[in-house]
């Protein structure tokens, strides 16, 4: 079933699409935050796992395939939306399966409000952003980048150089997807429609940009793991970019984590490979 979901913000209200099926224990799929995330990524281990358990997928605010208001997303307000998912649209205690970024922002509601998780999937896990990433973490001129996206008349031209086709086509090749040709056609020009949705803009370059990193160095990233308690199974591919790689194998020896590496995929290793990673997730919940 398919819906929408209306979440106030402050002054303000964000329309989500939201999609669920199933019966049986609470399992929360949350797609990753990126310029061409939307719960549509999470549709290959919904209809995998919806066999099982009872299976919801939502978009995150400033994210998704709806038109999305001019709002200055911050940590604090998807944070605060996830617990609101977690507790007021469905009811806990759940499993929570969180892709790329969506995986810290799990981490810190099982950290900070006890009770709503009881286990964690974490797909290819990351902590920080890509321009963070790139350069070694913050630089000042980042809030100069977000300023001009934000602009009414120079905003819009701006984002759209970086995220055309060659540019998104470039950084999937590179970093998200292992085959070059899994992602063309339909999938691309699906992605690609992602990013002109009306709003778009704004929360695509707090995330590119690091505003929208829920910790800002690697030790906070695992005083979250070791705050959150809980059984935690991290799933990654063999081919992931070498940065992301080493703060994914940095969570191997936790008592409280199983790292599986695939051996192959990239960051969306859920999206190109769904077989695979639902049969590691349904063997793991199942024991």
């Amino acid at each position: 079933m398919t819906r929408t979901i209306e979440w106030q913000y402050g002054s303000g209200e964000v329309t989500l699409g939201l999609d669920e099926a199933g019966q049986g224990a609470s399992v929360v799929l949350l797609p990753a935050l990126s310029s061409i995330s939307t719960r549509q990524e999470m549709r290959p281990l919904l209809d995998r796992l919806s066999s099982h358990f009872h299976v919801t997928t939502v978009d995150w605010p400033g994210f998704g395939d709806l038109a999305r208001p001019s709002a200055n997303w911050t940590p604090d307000m998807l944070s605060a939306f996830l617990d609101w998912l977690l507790t007021e649209i469905v009811s806990p205690p759940h499993t929570i399966i969180a892709a790329g970024h969506a995986a810290t922002y799990a981490l810190h509601q099982a950290a900070n409000h006890r009770g709503t998780i009881e286990r964690l999937v974490l797909i290819a896990p990351t902590w920080r952003g890509p321009l963070p990433t790139m350069m070694g973490g913050e630089r000042p001129w980042f809030a100069r980048i977000r300023a001009a996206i934000d602009q009414p008349l120079i905003g819009p031209p701006l984002y759209r150089l970086n995220v055309s086709r060659f540019v998104i086509s470039k950084m999937a090749s590179g970093h998200v997807y292992s085959d070059p040709e899994w992602f063309t056609g339909e999938r691309l020009a699906a992605k690609l429609a992602v990013t002109q949705a009306e709003g778009a803009r704004y929360g695509s370059v707090r995330f590119v940009t690091g505003a929208l990193d829920r910790v800002d160095n690697r030790s906070a990233f695992h005083d979250l793991v070791r705050r959150s308690d809980i059984p935690i199974l991290v799933i990654y591919g063999a081919e992931t970019p070498p940065k992301s790689r080493a703060e994914i194998e940095s969570l191997i020896g936790f008592p409280n984590v199983k790292v599986k590496r695939l051996p192959k995929g990239k960051l969306a290793v859920h999206e190109e490979l769904p077989d695979i990673v639902a049969g590691e997730i349904v063997a793991t919940l199942s024991g």
